[in-house]
């Protein structure tokens, strides 16, 4: 936008957008991390009531942790 000459205004709202992402990625991180653990809590909690090893729900979830680790993995590198 700086390079076509766009109107000063348009730049700067797009900056504070700009902005407003990069502080949200953080928080956004933080909260999965929290779901993850709580995801990883409630999916021990359930293996040990229920004693069931498989299932539609218990395969989800497992899926879902698996990949959430392997994006903070991702993330660190």
């Amino acid at each position: 936008m700086k390079a076509k000459g766009a109107d000063p205004y348009d730049l700067k709202q797009q900056e504070n957008v700009l902005a407003e992402s990069r502080m949200m990625i953080p928080d956004c991180s933080k909260r999965l991390e929290v779901a993850l653990s709580d995801l990883k809590r409630t999916l021990q909690v359930e293996l040990e009531e229920s004693g069931d090893k498989e299932g539609l729900e218990i395969n989800d979830a497992r899926n879902v942790i698996t990949e959430v680790e392997r994006l903070f993995q991702s993330s660190e590198d």
